[in-house]
């Protein structure tokens, strides 16, 4: 298993668009995803920083409920 990569929030907003996630709300640069079957996470926006690996890790594994394989190819 290869390390996950890092990546930007905008690149992470996206996979989670892709996914069918949709943004509910924003304070300050938190911003709070949804999915209409019920999962939520929250994605911290800070621009010119990476998401650290064990975030995104988590975010993947608890919040998404989905491995990382399915959660790379909605990147593209």
């Amino acid at each position: 298993m290869s390390k996950l990569p890092l990546l930007k929030a905008k690149e992470v907003i996206k996979a989670l668009e892709n996914m069918g996630f949709e943004l509910k709300r924003q304070r300050g640069s938190h911003m709070f995803f949804k999915h209409p079957d019920g999962r939520t996470t929250t994605i911290p926006n800070h621009p010119g920083e990476d998401i650290d690996r064990g975030l995104l890790n988590k975010i993947i594994k608890h919040d998404l409920r989905t491995t990382r394989e399915v959660f790379l190819e909605n990147l593209k």
